[in-house]
C-alpha cells in the first residue's frame, strides 16, 4: 500500500475516533445530568422546630418543614381553642427555626360583666390596662406614649419579620425606640 493512501487510512480511523468519542461523551454528559437531579430528589428536607403556646389544644414544641406556616404549627397543636383570638396572629407568617408562636385569647366580652382580659392572657398582678404589644393593634399601641402611627407600624413589621416579643425590652430592637422612649412606655406594654 503506497504511503498517501497509509497516511489516509491513519487519518480517517482518528478521524472516526475522534468523532464517535465526542457524541459518547455528548450523550454520557446528558445521562451523568439525569443521574444528579435524582439524587437531589433522595436528600432529606430541610426541618425547623418551633414552640406553639397560648390558646391552643396541646402546647408544646414541633417539628415542621423549612418552608412551614404559623397555621401549620397551630395545626399540629391541635388547633386553637373557642377562646383563642386567631385575628391577632398572622396564620401566614413563615417560620423560622427556634421561634414562638403565642396564640392570643380573646378579650372577656362586656355583655357578660367581665371587663379585661381573660385569666390565661393577663400574668397574674398585672393591670387590664396595659397593653399587649404581642397582639395590639396599630391603634391600640398608638395610645402608648411617644408612638404615634409611624412607630406603631414599625412595632407590627417588627413582629411579622422577627416573631413575637420575648421580653419587653425587646422593644429598644425596634427601629426608632431610643432609651427615652421606653422608659416611658415599659410600665403600660404587656407580653
Amino acid at each position: 500500500m503506497p504511503m498517501y493512501k497509509r497516511s489516509m487510512a491513519v487519518f480517517l480511523v482518528l478521524a472516526i475516533l475522534i468523532i464517535g468519542g465526542s457524541l459518547y461523551g455528548y450523550y454520557e454528559k446528558d445521562k451523568v445530568i439525569t443521574l444528579d437531579a435524582v439524587a437531589k430528589e433522595d436528600l432529606p428536607a430541610a426541618e425547623i422546630t418551633v414552640y406553639v403556646s397560648g390558646a391552643v389544644n396541646k402546647p408544646g414544641v414541633v417539628t415542621l418543614p423549612e418552608k412551614a406556616r404559623v397555621v401549620d404549627a397551630v395545626n399540629l397543636c391541635g388547633g386553637v381553642l373557642a377562646s383563642a383570638d386567631a385575628g391577632k396572629i398572622n396564620m401566614a407568617q413563615a417560620l423560622k427555626d427556634g421561634m414562638q408562636v403565642v396564640v392570643p385569647e380573646k378579650l372577656a366580652g362586656n355583655s357578660s360583666g367581665n371587663e379585661g382580659q381573660s385569666k390565661a392572657a393577663t400574668p397574674a398582678g398585672s393591670s387590664s390596662n396595659l397593653i399587649n404589644i404581642n397582639t395590639a393593634d396599630a391603634k391600640e399601641l398608638d395610645r402608648l406614649p411617644g408612638v404615634g402611627p409611624a412607630m406603631a407600624q414599625r412595632i407590627i413589621e417588627y413582629r411579622i419579620t422577627s416573631g413575637a416579643f420575648q421580653a419587653i425590652e425587646d422593644l429598644k430592637k425596634v427601629h426608632g425606640m431610643g432609651a427615652t422612649k421606653f422608659e416611658k412606655l415599659k410600665d403600660k406594654v404587656s407580653l
